[in-house]
This record gives structure tokens, sequence and C-alpha cells, in this order.
């Protein structure tokens, strides 16, 4: 899997014909729906449909996908042309930036200048596509693309992110490569957890594993930051890191990913310090007995909702009940999330489940003042499931 030389082409993980499908796939489910344009703002979206890759999503950008124009057109500061010249495929006459008067103005909305670009190519009444419940899509985005527009403009809610669901090949090369990164930083993790180390000095290694990655192929950075809950913050699933130190005879999790050119392999671990009590250890086995029967019931074919039902019958049968999801697409993200948006094993998601989906399966259980919490990425196969990490499924102890 070659990925383009540093000598003035573009620098893309995948070759040109990779972005060419993914193009003509979204577009199909733009016709179906009547979409002439489709503006995407998230830069997984962005990088998915082009390759542009940079820290700039802090301002506004967007890619354009037009359905009678070959390549989108790729929209963001003027400052960052360079940077989509070097990471994208899209044709220097697709690259189209927006002056720094438009940045963080008052005065001005980048939103404004697309609406004028949108008049010039004669599309301001067509039917623009857009998804508004989008973390890099405001409502004053919103706002005046109706505002200055005569079309109209339709949310499409996941349409690109649906699209993104079902994994090619390459795709799935870099996730099983970002899962050997996730086996190493947790071993990293678990390896430096003992009572009196502080929990930042922890945070550390793991970041610096994240992306130094193997000696055949470097990482990314997370979607998210490691989430380290531990001792009295057990029962909280999403704190990160403190500079206090870890402390004996208590549950720590630990949940990371490896990164590969921004796709995910989420991993996460139980760890108690000593010797667990006996109903955290009964906990942790209904937990992994869940796993392996819901893991058993993903295949091609199962609705989410099944897989989520075979987890249930489990651990119900112990007496332990969880009202939320236990798993949900993943695969390209940039922050503040390595989740897809679309598949959610719960209750009532009547998706069927397709291969080359990958799912981080998430099931858990977070109790009155302690919590257990053994994940893992799994890719659904033609003849089932199968899980991308190597980590002992178990609760771990030293």
């Amino acid at each position: 899997m070659a990925t383009t030389q540093l000598n003035g082409t573009p620098y893309t993980p995948f070759p040109e014909d990779e972005y060419r499908q993914r193009v003509a796939r979204t577009r199909e489910k733009m016709l179906e729906q009547g979409i002439d344009v489709l503006l995407a703002c998230d830069p997984a979206s962005i990088n998915y449909l082009s390759g542009y890759d940079g820290y700039s999503f802090y301002v506004h950008q967007s890619i354009m996908l037009i359905q009678e124009v070959e390549w989108p057109l790729w929209v963001g500061r003027a400052q960052d042309l360079n940077g989509a010249r070097f990471t994208s495929v899209l044709p220097e006459a697709n690259l189209i930036g927006y002056p720094d008067e438009f940045v963080q103005s008052t005065e001005q909305h980048p939103m404004e200048f697309i609406c004028t670009l949108l008049r010039e190519r004669g599309l301001h009444k067509a039917s623009i596509g857009v998804d508004a419940d989008n973390y890099y899509f405001s409502g004053k985005s919103l706002g005046i693309l109706r505002a200055q527009t005569e079309g109209k403009v339709v949310d499409v809610g996941l349409l690109l992110n649906r699209v993104r669901t079902v994994k090619s090949l390459r795709e799935i090369a870099y996730i099983e490569q970002a899962a050997q990164i996730s086996d190493l930083t947790m071993q990293q993790a678990i390896d430096m957890v003992e009572p009196g180390v502080r929990q930042c000095d922890v945070a550390a290694e793991i970041l610096k594993t994240q992306v130094a990655g193997t000696a055949e192929f470097g990482g990314d950075y997370p979607a998210i930051m490691p989430l380290m809950p531990s001792g009295p913050t057990a029962t909280c699933p999403h704190v990160t890191w403190r500079d206090i130190p870890f402390q004996a005879e208590t549950v720590s999790v630990v949940e990371i990913s490896g990164v590969r050119h921004h796709y995910h392999a989420p991993l996460t671990r139980t760890l108690y310090l000593g010797t667990p009590p006996s109903e955290i250890r009964r906990t942790a086995d209904v937990v992994v007995e869940g796993i392996d029967r819901a893991l058993s019931s993903a295949a091609p074919g199962a609705l989410a909702r099944d897989v989520h039902a075979a987890w249930n019958t489990v651990i119900n049968r112990h007496g332990i009940y969880k009202e939320s999801r236990c798993g949900y697409s993943i695969g390209l993200g940039y922050p503040p999330d390595w989740g897809e948006h679309t598949v959610s094993l719960r209750a009532g998601d009547e998706t069927v489940l397709e291969p080359n989906m990958t799912i981080h399966f998430m099931p858990g259980i977070w109790m009155e003042d302690w919590g257990i919490s053994i994940s893992e990425t799994i890719r659904i196969t033609e003849e089932g499931s199968v899980a991308l990490c190597g980590f002992p499924r178990q609760l771990l102890s030293k």
C-alpha cells in the first residue's frame, strides 16, 4: 500500500481511484435525495472525499460536491491552500481559499464567501444538502446559507457518514495497523500503572506510543484523548487524567486508540491495583461472556439491535442491566470523536450489518463506586466478525 512520495505530488494515503470511487458513491446517494450540491464541513468527510489533512478545522472549511463537476471543491482559509495542494488529490482549480478577513470576524463570515461562490457558479437556486447536526457546521452558517441562497437547503443528515460506514480493503488495512498500535499502547499503559505513579506520566507515555507507532509505520493523533477513570473517578467513563498518583486497591480504566492516517481502532481494558474483590471479578467475567456472545451474533445480515440483544441476554441473566448502547461504528475520525454516528448497537437500531463495517464494541458497566470497561474493535467479515486487537480480554490486576 504505497503512499505517494513527497516530491511535489500530493501526499495521500490512498490512490486517486479510491477517491473517485468515494465521490461516485456519494453522488449516487445525493441523486437519491434530489441533492445538487453537498456541502460537507466535517474534517473526516473532507478528508474522505479529497485526502485533505490539516489541523485547520478550528476555522470554517468545507468540501462542496457538485453533481456535474468531476471533483469536489475544497473551500477553506487561503492560508491553508498549500496544505490542500500537498495533501489532497484535487486539481488546482478546485482549491479555493477565502481571505483572512473572514477568519473569526464579527463583520464577515466564511459562509457568505461560500454563498458568493455558489452564485458565481449559478448554483444559488440549487438543492443544497448539509449535515445540520455536525460539530463543524454552526447555526450561524445554516442561517446565512438559507438567507443568501434561493434554492432549497436540505438537512441530509448522515448521508456521507453512511457512505463511509462500509470500508474498502485499503481502509481495513489501516484500521488493522491502528489495532497494532492500540495493542502496543495498551501494554505500555498497563506496564506503567502502579500505585504512586502519576496519572499524567502514564498519559504522556500513552500519547508518545500512539504517535510513534511501530518500527514499520507511525501513528497519528487520536480523535479522543486517553480516557483514564481511576479510583474515585472510576464511575466516570469520560474523564481523562490528573496529576495525582494511582491508588492501591482501586479500579483503573484505560480507553485509547491507535491511529493510522486518522483511522482508529479503540481498545479499553480495566486494571485492578491489588486483589480484585469478588463482585468486581464476577462482573468482569459477565462482561467478557457478554462480549463473546455478542461478537458471535455480529455477522452479515444481522441487525445492530440483534447484537445488542445478545449482549443484554447475558448480562440480564446475571442480574446486570445497562440502558446505554454497547457499540458504535468507527473508522476515519478527527477531534472530538472517532465515532461515525451511524450504526449503534442498541435496541431499535435496524441497521443491517455488512462485511467491512468496523465497530467499537464498548459495553462499559458503571456501578455506584467503580466501573468495568472491556472493549474491542471488530470487523464484520463475510462469515461473522473478528476482533482486530490482540490484547487479553479480561480483568487485569497487579
